[in-house]
């Protein structure tokens, strides 16, 4: 009999026999039309944890049918009851956290720290967006012909398709799940097939918060493309959020448009750290590895690029590469371990070609650099100096534990290499001079700037980027419950 919740008392292991691994469809646990399933890899020892179903286009249809039927209900249901489902989804993500956590260390690899931070922050949406539930307001105004009044609506948008990837498997959920419930709109979550089991636990909670049968519905499957195509054909689906690649995101923009389905989309990142000469080093440093090394390097907010001016340059550089070789590498659930592993070997041969092709062009290794034996993918943290503008991970996201070191000379030079990409998604800035930080800031060009400090999340402020980095934004007041939202104007005369 599979049961559709996790022991809460489980803290020091996941019994992944304690919980439903089936489809999740309007309520209900099934298994996949055809049978067939989804191996899941722990990627600290390369082993088969457990195994998901791998749904078909039936089974998308039955989900959209499911969230269909639950739409009408769900819209009409008052605002402040809709609060008190999210909070009560908030508290119980509480009360599991450590559960939670130690799962998404099993089918990520993230360092248990990194993971509890991870359930600490996806549980803050849904408390966040149980506030916001209730303060959905309109507009009222007198047209200026005064003939009569203008009275603007807001109201669910409808069905939602929401994308997720593996590196974040709650937080990069629940920041599409919250608002879309506290719009009223019904959901249809398609995780990651690498960290499928975080969202089915997830899904358990937020039944037994009280959501209603066929609100949120979640599907794996190998086949997203044909899946998400069959979902975004069917008119009642009315909304696209994705979070991941650039490439993938054009692709999906590119099937949204054949039916003008409103999209939003958190895409790839370069992030450009730039420490000035009068920064406070420590300061600098202690930023620079949050900002680098939060999950590993695996995040689309994380360092792509660090800018340290010449007069600091070599201080920093010393002290970045003590802090990056004395980090613990080891299993994800090891409360020890500082740096987990990668996510796939495929993911660690890409960072190891990408240090290969810098260090060719002239960069030097001050510590890693090289792809260790043995189970596990594992990459160490590797910090390169000397290196080339021209390298290939100037372009690209390395998504890794690997800090390339650029060296500059002034304000215009930095700001004009930190804006040569086509992303814009994050920046960090690292300077005492409030006036040049505020300045630099200005110029940079991205939807997110961290100044004197290496975090820039937060659920109360907008998510989203800018060019290549993606459209809409996520989190902050009002602007995450508004992408899941339609404005409906009024003209009325009394």
């Amino acid at each position: 009999m599979i049961q559709q919740s996790i022991d809460p008392e489980e803290d020091d292991e996941v019994n992944f026999q304690s919980f439903s691994h089936g489809l999740h469809i309007g309520g209900r646990w099934v298994q996949a039309s055809n049978g067939r399933q989804i191996e899941v890899v722990d990627p600290s020892t390369e082993a088969v944890i457990a195994a998901v179903p791998d749904a078909t286009l039936e089974d998308a249809a039955s989900a959209v049918e499911a969230a269909a039927l639950a739409a009408p209900g769900w819209r009409e249901t008052a605002p402040r009851k809709r609060s008190e489902i999210l909070r009560r989804c908030y508290e119980l993500m509480v009360e599991r956290s450590e559960m939670l956590a130690m799962l998404i260390s099993m089918e990520n690899g993230k360092a248990l720290r990194d993971a509890r931070g991870e359930v600490a922050y996806a549980a803050e949406f849904f408390r966040w967006n149980a506030e916001e539930a209730v303060r959905i307001t309109g507009e009222f105004g007198i047209a200026p012909s005064g003939t009569n009044r203008i009275v603007v609506d807001y109201q669910p948008i409808g069905i939602c398709v929401l994308i997720t990837p593996w590196n974040f498997p709650a937080a990069m959920a629940t920041r599409k799940i919250a608002p879309a419930l506290a719009a009223g709109c019904t959901v249809i979550l398609k995780p990651a097939t690498e960290t499928p089991l975080t969202a089915y636990a997830l899904a358990a909670i937020y039944q037994e918060a009280g959501v209603p049968p066929g609100v949120v519905n979640v599907l794996t499957t190998t086949s997203p493309g044909p899946l998400t195509s069959a979902m975004l054909a069917d008119p009642r689906v009315r909304k696209l959020s994705f979070t991941g690649s650039t490439g993938v995101g054009r692709t999906l923009l590119a099937e949204a448009a054949k039916h003008v389905i409103s999209c939003s989309m958190e895409l790839g990142g370069n992030a450009p750290l730039i420490v000035f000469d009068d920064a406070d080093l420590d300061v600098a440093l202690d930023g620079a590895m949050v900002a680098k090394m939060r999950n590993a390097g695996e995040a689309c907010t994380a360092a792509n690029r660090l800018y340290v001016q010449s007069g600091i340059h070599d201080a920093f550089v010393e002290g970045l590469t003590k802090r990056m070789a004395a980090l613990v590498v080891g299993a994800g659930t090891d409360t020890a371990t500082e740096c987990g592993p990668m996510i796939t070997r495929k993911a660690v041969a890409k960072i190891g070609r990408l240090v290969e092709e810098a260090t060719l062009r002239g960069a030097k290794v001050q510590c890693g650099g090289t792809i260790p034996d043995g189970k596990g993918f594992f990459y160490p943290p590797t910090v390169l100096s000397e290196v080339p503008d021209d390298v290939e991970m100037a372009r690209e996201e390395i998504f890794g534990p690997v800090a390339p070191v650029f060296r500059f000379e002034s304000e215009e030079d930095v700001i004009a290499r930190a804006n040569d990409t086509e992303y814009g998604l994050a920046a960090y800035i690292f300077t005492r001079d409030l006036a040049r930080g505020m300045r630099v800031a200005s110029k940079v060009e991205a939807g997110m700037i961290a100044l004197n400090r290496g975090l820039v999340s937060d659920p109360a402020a907008p998510f989203g980027g800018v060019k290549q980095s993606g459209l809409g934004r996520e989190g902050g007041q009002h602007h995450g419950i508004a992408e899941f939202m339609e404005a409906k104007y009024i003209a009325a005369s009394f």
